[in-house]
C-alpha cells in the first residue's frame, strides 16, 4: 500500500532523489567507494558542494548580486545565534509569529536589545501581524516566513529601511519570492530540501565585518565564506541529498512550476476544510501556510473513527502539535496532489459516517 507521507519534518523526498542518494550509499559515481566514506576534500566531493551553493543561488535568482551560499550544521537553531552574534551590534528588531520566533528572540537576547515589533501571542500564533513599521533605528529585522506548528504563512513581507533575516526552514524553493529582499535567509533543510543534518545559509556579503565582537570561527560567517563551508567535515550525505533534490526541482521547472503545483493542494485542502461542517480550520484563512495546513474536528468523539480511517488509507504523519492539537497535514514540495486528494476523501467520507 502507497504511504502518503505528511510529516512535518523531516520531509518527503522525491523518489527519484531517494533512489539516486541510496545507490550513492552503496557506489558513488561507480567509484566503488561510498559517498559516506570518501573524503570530503576529495574532488568528487568538492564538487557536490560547490553545484549546491552554486544550485541555491540560481533557483533563488541571486546569482551574481553579491551573495553567498552555505552548507552549515545544527540546524535553524543554531543559526538563531550565529545570525545575531555576526550581526547585532545593539538592537534588533523581531517579528513574533510562534515558537521559533521565540527560540530566535530567546537566544538574539544573548548579544544585545531585542524589541518585538509585532506578536501573534494573543490568539495562539494564528495569525500574521500586519501592524507594524520597520524603522533604521535596528540593525536588522528577523521573520519566520512560514510557521508549521501554527500553520501560518506570510504572503507579504514589508518593505525594510535594514538588513532583513528570514527564517525560511519550511518554505523554502516553495514560491515565488524577490529573494533579493532578504540579506540572510537560513533553512534547515530537513523541511523541505532534504535530510536532517545540514543548513543552508544564503547571505548578502554587504552585511557582514559591522560588529565589534571577536566572532569564533565556527559562528563566523565571513569565515566560513571563505573556507568555501569546508572549515569543518560537513555533513556529506545531507549536503547531497540536498544537491539531488535541488535538481529535481530545477528539472521540473523550477520555483514558479512548484508554486503552481502547491497552490493546488493548498486550495484542494482548505476546500475541504472550509466546505466540511466536521472539520474547523486553525489558521486565520488570509494567513493559510501552503506548506502546513492545520485543522480540528468539531467532535472530539469523532477522534478514533477519523484516525482508523487514516491509517487504513496509508495516511501517515498528519497528528498536530501539541500546542494547538488537532491535525496538520503538511504539504511540502515532494508531495503529490494525489496524496491531499487521498487525504481529502477521506476527509469528506467521515462527513458520511458522522
Amino acid at each position: 500500500m502507497k504511504i502518503h507521507n505528511f510529516s512535518a519534518g523531516p520531509c518527503i523526498l522525491p523518489q527519484e532523489v531517494l533512489l539516486q542518494a541510496s545507490e550513492s550509499i552503496l557506489d558513488f559515481n561507480k567509484s566503488g567507494l561510498s559517498l559516506i566514506e570518501i573524503s570530503h576534500r576529495s574532488p568528487a566531493f568538492i564538487e557536490v558542494m560547490e553545484e549546491a551553493k552554486d544550485l541555491a543561488l540560481e533557483l533563488l535568482n541571486l546569482k551574481d548580486k553579491g551573495y553567498k551560499a552555505l552548507f552549515l550544521q545544527g540546524g535553524a537553531s543554531l543559526q538563531f545565534i550565529m545570525s545575531a552574534y555576526n550581526l547585532l551590534e545593539n538592537k534588533a528588531a523581531y517579528l513574533n509569529t510562534g515558537t521559533w520566533s521565540n527560540k530566535a528572540i530567546k537566544e538574539a537576547k544573548l548579544f544585545g536589545v531585542i524589541s518585538e515589533l509585532a506578536s501573534s501571542k494573543d490568539k495562539n500564533f494564528n495569525y500574521i501581524p500586519k501592524d507594524y513599521i520597520i524603522s533604521n533605528e535596528f540593525d536588522y529585522f528577523h521573520c519566520t516566513s512560514n510557521n508549521t506548528i501554527f500553520g501560518t504563512q506570510i504572503k507579504n513581507f514589508k518593505a525594510s529601511p535594514i538588513p532583513v533575516v528570514c527564517d525560511m526552514s519550511s518554505d523554502i524553493f516553495s514560491r515565488s519570492l524577490d529573494f533579493s529582499k532578504f540579506d540572510l535567509i537560513y533553512a534547515g533543510a530537513q523541511k523541505n530540501m532534504g535530510p536532517a543534518g545540514t543548513t543552508l545559509v544564503v547571505i548578502k556579503d554587504s552585511i557582514l565585518g559591522n560588529v565589534s565582537r571577536t566572532i569564533p570561527s565556527m559562528m563566523n560567517y565571513k569565515l566560513l565564506i571563505d573556507k568555501d563551508s569546508m572549515f569543518n567535515t560537513p555533513p556529506v550525505f545531507s549536503v547531497y541529498v540536498s544537491m539531488l533534490t535541488m535538481k529535481w526541482l530545477k528539472s521540473i521547472g523550477g520555483i514558479k512550476a512548484i508554486e503552481e503545483i502547491n497552490n493546488k493542494k493548498a486550495q484542494m485542502i482548505y476546500s475541504e476544510i472550509d466546505i466540511n461542517p466536521l472539520f474547523k480550520g486553525f489558521a486565520s484563512i488570509e494567513d493559510r501556510s501552503n506548506m502546513n495546513a492545520t485543522f480540528n474536528l468539531i467532535d472530539d468523539k469523532l477522534k478514533s473513527i477519523f484516525d482508523n480511517m487514516i491509517k487504513d488509507a496509508g495516511i501517515s504523519g498528519i497528528n498536530g502539535h501539541r500546542s494547538v492539537g488537532g491535525y496538520r497535514a503538511s504539504m511540502y514540495n515532494a508531495l503529490s496532489l494525489d496524496s491531499v486528494k487521498s487525504l481529502v476523501e477521506v476527509m469528506s467520507e467521515l462527513e458520511t459516517k458522522a
